[in-house]
């Protein structure tokens, strides 16, 4: 008998723990996404905004504010597929992963390499 109580006492001490936490840190550590959590709502959001479909993710990094991605998205699409134009759009969300602007930072076509990239050769 002695074990049962010890049991119990046991599995209640997390909770009373969890308890004297302030609220705010309980719920912000509960409620922040992972990095693929945030990639694939950030994704969901553009497209439901913009009726464009995202084709990839080619900037993440997580930011004082949240999170900045630069989204890559397929505009209109031309024969041959090289030849379909493509846009960069720098998305910005806040800590938990709520989309809160984003923006047309370039426009190209698939087939073109962007000479003028900073930082690309």
């Amino acid at each position: 008998m002695s074990n049962a109580s010890n049991t119990s006492k046991t599995h209640n001490s997390p909770t009373r723990r969890e308890s004297d936490e302030p609220e705010e840190v309980r719920e912000s550590a509960d409620e922040r996404p992972g990095p693929m959590q945030v990639l694939r709502h950030a994704r969901t959001q553009l497209a439901e905004l913009t009726g464009m479909a995202p084709e990839s993710v080619s900037s993440f990094e997580q930011s004082e504010d949240g999170w900045t991605l630069e989204v890559e998205v397929l505009e209109v699409a031309r024969v041959p597929d090289t030849m379909s134009l493509l846009a960069s759009y720098r998305v910005e969300l806040d800590p938990q992963g709520e989309l809160t602007g984003y923006r047309r930072v370039r426009r190209y076509e698939r087939g073109r390499a962007d000479p003028h990239r900073p930082g690309g050769r």
